[in-house]
């Protein structure tokens, strides 16, 4: 289980990448209401929102709500603070996916010579897996 510690670290790195401010969000509601899949999404996005506001990244970072945002943008325009859902939406759905995969260290690989490897495919996984 994190610590608050980590979940604050967490929602500053959500804001950074998004480049939203999770504080801004008032609650009116207006980003859920003009979403074209708020009522699939679960957590729709003001509640959405509202569970980092509380603290609650895990509980959102484990959702699938974050999966099914359209990034129409609707919520953004719709937004009286500013606020749009679908940066936030894309910002938590990269820290899933790099969580899901550990870097490469270069210096660790040992290539078997008998075996040959494709160079772009070695290549591509130091572009993907390395930096």
């Amino acid at each position: 289980m994190s610590t608050p510690v980590d979940d604050g670290a967490l929602i500053r790195q959500i804001e950074q990448l998004s480049d939203q401010t999770i504080t801004d969000c008032y609650q009116c509601g207006g980003c859920t209401a003009g979403c074209p899949v708020g009522e699939i999404m679960e957590p729709p996005p003001s509640r959405a929102i509202r569970l980092l506001q509380l603290g609650r990244v895990h509980e959102l970072l484990d959702s699938q709500g974050i999966w099914l945002c359209a990034s129409c943008m609707v919520c953004g325009n719709r937004c009286p603070r500013g606020v749009d859902y679908a940066k936030i939406a894309e910002a938590c759905r990269a820290i899933k996916l790099r969580a899901k995969y550990s870097r490469v260290d270069p210096d660790t690989i040992v290539i078997d010579e008998t075996e040959e490897i494709p160079q772009q495919a070695f290549v591509a996984g130091f572009r993907k897996f390395a930096g």
